[in-house]
């Protein structure tokens, strides 16, 4: 395991760790992809840049990275392999959900700063309210980085007394958290993209779960700031396309050079490829830049005090809209630099090839997808969006 006392704490620290570590990742992102689920030295690997700790507070002896901080790690990490990206990604969350867990019960929960938590927030699961807590039986797809987590937190709708729990009208649900030996792991992880991730399906069979192992995002318990705010785990999540894309723009202009020679006419020379290269430039930078420009909008305005309600409604639809556009501005660059690069690229050495199948997996997470768009519309609208958590809002 990792020795505690050398783990960096700060952002500095912890960024400088992180791309340090990016050459070795993409030097084993073959291993990584073949194996399905990161190698258990390369989870200490990260665990020892402080990825995991990021978001504990400096109360509790953590470094309390803004979200912007983070993102620039996981986007270190990500320009070396994207599963390792994701899966830093994810298992990060363990300090997030600290904020809206009991502080005593949190503490004995994470002992350690480092780490990591993995599940499915949907509620796909079922909760039969017993005293003192909850029998939690089900399954659940998506479990990125649980072949190596703490601690798994899963969704569930309520039921009390054999039937479901209805909140106006509606099934009612909770997160709840559950020490990895208590979850099985189902090997369903061969995917197009992504493979490094282990995100496999995971069941758990009539597991007692006391009150205080669980959570909503509606109520924070612990802490208050920019960080306890009911999105907090979803706006990290730009650092993985972001990184990718990163990663496979510096790799196809390093290409390019070499298949041309300063005393001759080359790719470099050629118009197609110079004008491709530059449209996928600005869009990497305008993409980022979004990105970065909306969380730190949000960052100054909730640590002046404030909500997500001060912000505009532009402001406010901003977020999610600048975390879809990554992954799908991260898919067609990717798309665009395999057409450049043309049949070198169909060949697995070539790691385009890999970087198309990543974006491809990750551009089917809902935060890419449609319901990002409806979301965002119906709150410029001021309508009721379809997901409403990807703007910060649980009432």
């Amino acid at each position: 395991m990792t020795n505690t006392q050398t783990v960096p704490n700060t952002a500095a620290g912890i960024l400088a760790a992180a791309k340090a570590l990016a050459p070795q990742l993409r030097e084993r992102a073959v291993e990584i992809e073949q194996n399905r689920r990161l190698p258990a030295d390369v989870v200490e690997l990260i665990r020892a840049t402080g990825a995991f700790r990021m978001g504990f507070s400096k109360a509790w002896g953590g470094p309390e990275l803004t979200s912007v901080e983070q993102t620039e790690v996981v986007e270190a990490l990500a320009y070396g392999d994207a599963s390792a990206g994701w899966a830093a990604m994810i298992g990060m969350d363990s300090g997030l959900y600290a904020s809206f867990l009991d502080e005593t019960v949190a503490k004995e929960m994470f002992p350690r700063l480092d780490m990591s938590t993995a599940g499915l927030l949907f509620p796909t699961g079922r909760a039969d309210r017993v005293e003192g807590g909850y029998r939690l039986t089900g399954r659940w797809q998506f479990g990125s980085g649980i072949t190596h987590a703490d601690w798994v937190i899963s969704g569930a709708f309520i039921h009390q007394d054999g039937a479901p729990l209805l909140v106006d009208g509606s099934p009612d649900s909770i997160l709840l958290m559950v020490e990895r030996a208590d979850v099985e792991v189902i090997d369903t992880w061969h995917t197009t993209g992504l493979s490094g991730s282990g995100s496999c399906d995971y069941a758990i069979h009539d597991v007692f779960v006391p009150d205080g192992h669980t959570l909503t995002f509606g109520k924070v318990h612990t802490g208050e700031g920019p960080l306890a705010q009911p999105e907090v785990h979803m706006r990290n999540m730009p650092g993985v396309p972001l990184g990718l894309a990163r990663a496979a723009l510096d790799w196809v202009r390093e290409q390019v050079k070499a298949k041309s020679s300063p005393t001759s006419t080359g790719w470099a020379d050629t118009w197609r490829v110079q004008v491709a290269l530059a449209e996928c430039e600005a869009d990497f930078n305008a993409t980022r830049s979004a990105v970065y420009a909306a969380m730190n909008r949000q960052w100054d305005v909730l640590a002046a005090g404030g909500t997500l309600d001060d912000l505009t409604p532009e402001e406010r639809a901003a977020l999610p809209l600048s975390r879809l556009h990554a992954f799908r501005t991260a898919r067609s660059i990717v798309m665009r630099l395999y057409d450049i690069m043309q049949t070198s690229a169909i060949y697995k050495p070539s790691p385009l090839d890999r970087w198309l199948r990543d974006t491809i997996t990750m551009c089917q997470h809902v935060v890419a997808q449609d319901k990002i768009l409806q979301s965002a519309g119906a709150h410029l609208l001021d309508r009721r969006p379809s997901f409403p958590l990807s703007l910060g809002i649980t009432g």
